[in-house]
């Protein structure tokens, strides 16, 4: 890979970006992750996630240490990325329906309300969101954005994990990285 290329696995919350890590780390890429977070009913397999991510728009100093690595973002946090670094961008999409009933899912088993925002509010301002981020992603010629349905790669694999390893140059283990899609973690269908 070129020099000061960082990967980032990126989407809306509960949209497969753990799937995705797994299937790069597999593949033969270095993850950048804490292990702070640990799997739990809802990513039995990992959540893959680095803390420091989330002070993105204050710290960016650990993004030295994501070069030739993959790190998982929500998207709301990739307009904080700073120039001097190209960026590889997975970015993960999945049916609202099933975003919106994992997000539900997740809350009931935290014990947390479930019924503050409508499911039609909650599509409509995730929709915008998606909007918004595309809009800012086409203007930065130091991103390359490959997207990804975790739908899709449920249902034929072999397809998607081509995609993915052409965008990073043939460098993965393909049958390593088809080998981790466990489809009985597909659990909100719509």
């Amino acid at each position: 890979m070129k020099e000061n290329v960082i990967t980032i696995v990126s989407g809306l919350p509960r949209s497969g970006t753990s799937l995705m890590m797994r299937m790069l780390e597999a593949g033969g890429m270095k993850v950048l992750t804490d292990k702070i977070r640990k799997a739990d009913d809802d990513n039995p397999k990992g959540y893959y996630e680095f803390e420091r991510v989330k002070q993105i728009e204050n710290d960016s100093g650990w993004l030295k240490d994501a070069e030739g690595k993959v790190v998982k973002m929500i998207s709301a946090l990739l307009k904080h990325l700073p120039d001097g670094y190209n960026y590889k961008i997975i970015f993960m999409r999945r049916k609202i329906e099933e975003i919106l009933a994992s997000q539900k899912q997740m809350l009931k088993r935290r014990g947390k309300p479930t019924d503050e925002v409508s499911d039609k509010k909650m599509a409509k301002l995730y929709q915008e969101h998606l909007k918004q981020v595309e809009k800012w992603l086409t203007n930065r010629t130091n991103f390359s954005i490959l997207n990804i349905s975790y739908n899709n790669i449920l249902e034929n694999p072999v397809l998607n994990v081509r995609k993915i390893n052409f965008f990073l140059n043939n460098s993965l283990d393909t049958d390593k990285m088809v080998s981790v899609v466990d489809k009985k973690l597909y659990r909100q269908r719509y």
